[in-house]
């Protein structure tokens, strides 16, 4: 019987599922230093990324979403 990973709590915090089962991320950069970036640089770090198809695995088994 293999033995499973330990779920990484840090990844579990940053990540949601959405209902098709990709995972959801808030695009960091936004909190401070914001006079030095454009409005249309602000306006996209405000929407929600997808991870990419290359990094699913890795980051379900990391999160524990499998």
């Amino acid at each position: 019987m293999a033995k499973s990973g330990k779920t990484k709590k840090a990844a579990t915090k940053r990540f949601k599922r959405t209902a098709t089962g990709k995972l959801k991320f808030n695009r960091p950069g936004k909190r401070h230093l914001a006079q030095s970036k454009n409005r249309k640089r602000m306006r996209k770090l405000s929407k929600a990324g997808i991870v990419s198809s290359g990094d699913m695995k890795r980051m379900k088994r990391a999160t524990g979403v499998c």
